[in-house]
């Protein structure tokens, strides 16, 4: 019960204290009830007991099921911060994963697309089928607001505003921010709204104020949004694979490719640390083409 009656405590914390947003509570309680269920099938069933060389037991297992460095990191991440609450509450006498290291690795870049191909994306949206046009609308969205999944799914009309083509998101932590979108979303999106989410919602009685829906009238989930964008990449000539944090990715690579200054992009993402905006200051091939040939005498 003193385990269970812990955890409940720490995730009051979360939700309260730090302002996490639900998913994100729920990915640290899952990470630290993994961690409980290793100790159950190791024999050591009580976590207040644990040593440095558990912790060190656990790091091996985790390797040995090939989880990814930035899994396991994110796992101990989870473990240290619980441990460190406990401690807090002198529950321990020290943190058993304080002393843990990860060694560093490298970021990849991230996957994005390019402006040709987000117009072969465009072009393969369309179509006949009523729902085609949720499908555009949903995808002159994401890629034109650089929204979370999560912040889409979650969008209502309230949040709309078409008079100045802003649109008020709840980004993690329930912190709000502003982003404007363009005449094509607006464009998009209102077609949508007025003829397709009309009917389905009218044929299926159904009332509430998501902007998204699926063919039954209710809410899309973040599963259906990735579905929908792997039909729309199946019906274009692309052979690179989809889901919606990609159109976040270019979001933000285009916007600086295209001469954004970085604070702007971060306030756009809603990301809290400048740090986090940092990993789309990668270039394209093609701008280091452009660029050798403008610069280099010799090109």
């Amino acid at each position: 019960m003193k385990k269970k009656q812990w955890l409940d405590r720490f995730s009051e914390y979360l939700l309260v204290e730090r302002q996490y947003s639900d998913l994100t509570e729920s990915a640290y309680q899952k990470d630290i009830q993994d961690f409980f269920d290793f100790l159950d099938k190791t024999g050591e069933s009580d976590p207040f007991q644990i040593t440095y060389h558990d912790v060190r037991v656990y790091l091996s297992y985790l390797y040995d099921e090939k989880y990814s460095r930035a899994t396991v990191s994110r796992k101990i991440s989870s473990l240290r911060s619980f441990y460190q609450f406990l401690l807090t509450h002198e529950q321990l006498s020290e943190n058993p994963f304080s002393y843990v290291q990860i060694k560093k690795y490298t970021n990849k870049l991230p996957r994005f697309f390019y402006e040709k191909e987000m117009a072969v994306l465009f072009d393969s949206v369309k179509g006949d089928n009523p729902l085609d046009k949720r499908n555009e609308a949903l995808l002159e969205l994401l890629y034109g607001t650089g929204m979370r999944v999560s912040e889409c799914t979650n969008l209502t009309l309230k949040q709309l505003d078409f008079t100045t083509g802003v649109l008020l998101v709840l980004g993690k932590g329930n912190k709000e921010r502003y982003i404007p979108f363009g005449s094509f979303a607006q464009d998009a999106l209102e077609e949508y709204l007025y003829t397709t989410r009309k009917d389905i919602m009218a044929k299926y009685h159904k009332e509430h104020e998501y902007v998204f829906i699926n063919h039954y009238g209710d809410p899309i989930t973040p599963t259906g949004v990735e579905y929908v964008l792997k039909k729309v990449l199946k019906k274009s000539s692309l052979t690179a694979d989809i889901h919606p944090h990609m159109l976040r990715h270019t979001f933000a690579t285009h916007l600086l490719n295209n001469g954004a200054d970085m604070r702007t992009v971060q306030e756009l993402l809603g990301h809290a640390s400048l740090s986090s905006t940092q990993i789309y200051t990668h270039v394209t091939t093609e701008n280091l083409q452009k660029n050798y040939r403008n610069f280099h005498p010799r090109a």
